[in-house]
């Protein structure tokens, strides 16, 4: 909804946090649909400047359903409507939102366990660990903020639930923290997790109710192989 309120500075921002979160899941996309590395670069980017041409986040309807849907039906309509893309692409010739690493995007995407995936399913893992990567990226400045990132780099990992409860007596000889003491940190910072959590979802649906089923379907996304 800010994207689509003109040329202002909170527009701009959040044009900026969409390319970036949703770039890599739809190029991941476009690979999946058996575009070449290089032209699937320039869709995706050919693809963004035309939203921006057409000023279709301001036709984008909240109440129509989840914003990610509405991009991909969207990208899949660009797709269909521009055949001539299927061609190798004047390097360049979209209108460059944000300095996007290409190389890395596609080394991600070759690292993904793409064998039996669907396009759509590709684009649903993608967009959870777009996701899950704001969060992480949040709660790692907070805790930078408070001079606590070692402290958060070596606890993230408990965010998974993985870690076995004797793991917390060898975090804590590492982080000079009784083993108790990392309990508490690790069940604070798993609260902070959902929270955080909810709050970027939040952003891209409307009613309140369609959080949980959004979270559910992010952990259904990423823990899918």
């Amino acid at each position: 909804m800010a994207a689509g309120r003109g040329e202002s500075a909170e527009a701009r921002a959040a044009l900026a946090t969409l390319c970036e979160t949703y770039w890599y899941p739809l190029y991941a996309y476009v690979r999946r649909c058996g575009y070449t590395a290089e032209n699937a670069e320039d869709l995706t980017q050919a693809f963004f400047a035309r939203l921006l041409e057409k000023h279709s986040f301001q036709r984008a309807k909240p109440e129509l359903g989840r914003f990610r849907s509405f991009l991909l039906a969207a990208m899949k309509h660009f797709l269909l409507n521009n055949v001539q893309h299927r061609r190798a692409l004047k390097r360049g010739g979209g209108q460059a939102l944000r300095s996007l690493d290409a190389e890395s995007a596609e080394g991600k995407y070759l690292r993904e366990l793409v064998d039996t995936k669907t396009p759509e399913a590709i684009f649903d893992r993608a967009w959870a660990c777009a996701v899950l990567d704001r969060v992480l990226a949040r709660l790692r400045s907070e805790w930078r903020s408070r001079g606590k990132a070692v402290e958060f780099d070596r606890l993230k990992a408990c965010l998974t639930g993985n870690s076995r409860e004797t793991g917390y007596r060898e975090l804590g000889g590492e982080l000079g923290l009784s083993e108790g003491a990392v309990k508490v940190t690790v069940h604070r910072l798993r609260r902070r997790f959902q929270q955080v959590l909810r709050e970027e979802v939040a952003e891209t649906v409307v009613a309140q109710d369609a959080i949980d089923e959004e979270i559910r379907q992010l952990f259904r996304a990423v823990s899918e192989r």
